[in-house]
């Protein structure tokens, strides 16, 4: 590297800061605060791959002496767990799509087209997502009997799509409000259709927050559990959570098992949050510094 290299990266090279006290106090407090998040992730990392006798001799918080995917293999087998990990992808896929795309709709309409009495409709949506998912139960259980979709996995699609679109409509149509109007009069000027302006100009613009909102859509999806509990019945439909609850009614499963079982179902979704990563962080960048 020649002295010209060596200088300009010392030129640009950041001055070292000196953290004051509150600064290595917070610092501090932020990495007890991970450990202790982390914690559970640890418990479960160091008895899945023990032996039901490593775990009965040296406790819970014990290092494995050796190395058993028994727990794991158990879990696999008992649950068909390739086939409930699909109906998870599936219906959390399908949700976060169609979730997304009713809510860049809905709050375009609300946010720019400006529907007459918004501010009451937006209301009416935040209300209706304030409200606990045990009130849904059984006007939801009646409806898809009557229609034939109970023990459905389209059920389930159709349920979290509105629950999340609920929530993506007020959060959007807050953003889409303070669109600058310049664009969209400059566009209308340039002769674009209402659609030609949602698609060109309003999309592109909001696409990092809208990633958020689809990566958001898909895990909570995934962890939901009460209602595919209650209109999932048939192992065919049932989702990675549910399999996840059988092993409370087993008697064959031990710590091990159970173990073993949470972490390979964290596995995909934390595949999905690593793929969308750096997409997830530029959203949330984009959204604070706007």
């Amino acid at each position: 590297m020649t002295s010209v290299g060596i200088k300009t990266r010392d030129a640009i090279r950041r001055p070292r800061k000196h953290r004051s006290g509150g600064e290595w106090a917070i610092l501090a407090l932020l990495i007890v605060g991970g450990l202790i998040m982390l914690f559970p992730l640890l418990v479960i990392l160091l008895n899945a791959f023990k032996s039901a006798t490593d775990y009965a001799t040296n406790g819970p918080l014990g290092f494995p002496r050796e190395f058993s995917l028994k727990g794991i293999q158990t879990f696999w087998n008992a649950t068909e767990f390739p086939w409930r990990i699909w109906t998870s992808v599936w219906t959390s896929g399908l949700v976060a799509a169609f979730a997304v795309v009713l809510s860049s709709l809905s709050a375009y309409a609300l946010g720019i087209g400006r529907v007459k009495g918004r501010s009451w409709i937006v209301l009416l949506i935040m209300l209706a997502n304030m409200m606990p998912q045990e009130a849904l139960l059984y006007p939801l259980y009646m409806m898809f009997k009557s229609i034939g979709l109970y023990d459905s996995d389209w059920a389930i699609v159709i349920i979290f799509t509105v629950l999340q679109s609920a929530f993506g409509t007020y959060l959007l149509s807050s953003v889409y409000g303070t669109f600058p109007k310049a664009i969209l009069e400059a566009a209308t000027i340039d002769g674009a259709s209402r659609w030609q302006i949602f698609h060109k100009v309003v999309l592109p613009v909001s696409r990092p927050t809208l990633s958020v909102l689809l990566v958001f859509f898909f895990v909570w999806t995934w962890n939901e559990y009460m209602i595919p509990n209650a209109f999932l019945i048939s192992s065919r439909t049932q989702t990675v959570p549910i399999a996840l609850s059988t092993l409370s009614g087993q008697n064959m499963m031990d710590a091990t098992t159970t173990a073993g079982a949470s972490l390979i179902s964290i596995v995909p979704t934390l595949i999905f949050f690593l793929i969308f990563q750096k997409t997830l962080a530029r959203g949330i960048t984009v959204g604070s510094v706007k």
